[in-house]
């Protein structure tokens, strides 16, 4: 089974793609904060990140240049609330990079490009 680390300090949001990421037959690992994100990234070996930018601590920018150091084959997908992120060069490190929607059908395909 596939394994998602999902990183976002919005808990609907966790709970939201938790669901959504379960029923198609994915293993989720949740982390609310960068610095914890950091920790699972070590310790549990994901197959792709999703990953939120503005975040209490340490942000998403600076947690995907982390990983990115210390695995930079991994898919990293950025999913953000904010446009204007996309913009900024450090972003351009991830893989994927979408804007949150009550509608996750691109989230979907982008995580199945990924892992199949």
């Amino acid at each position: 089974m596939k394994k998602i680390l999902l990183v976002d300090d919005e808990e609907g949001i966790q709970l939201l793609y938790q669901e959504e990421f379960q029923d198609a037959g994915y293993e989720v690992i949740s982390a609310f904060t960068g610095e914890e994100a950091l920790e699972k990234f070590k310790s549990e070996s994901p197959d792709l990140v999703i990953l939120d930018i503005q975040m209490p601590g340490m942000n998403g920018i600076e947690v995907l240049r982390q990983m990115k150091m210390i695995s930079p084959q991994l898919p990293i997908i950025l999913s953000t609330a904010y446009h204007e992120y996309k913009q900024d060069l450090s972003a351009w490190a991830s893989d994927e990079y979408i804007v949150k929607s009550p509608d996750l059908q691109k989230l979907k395909e982008a995580i199945r490009k990924y892992l199949g």
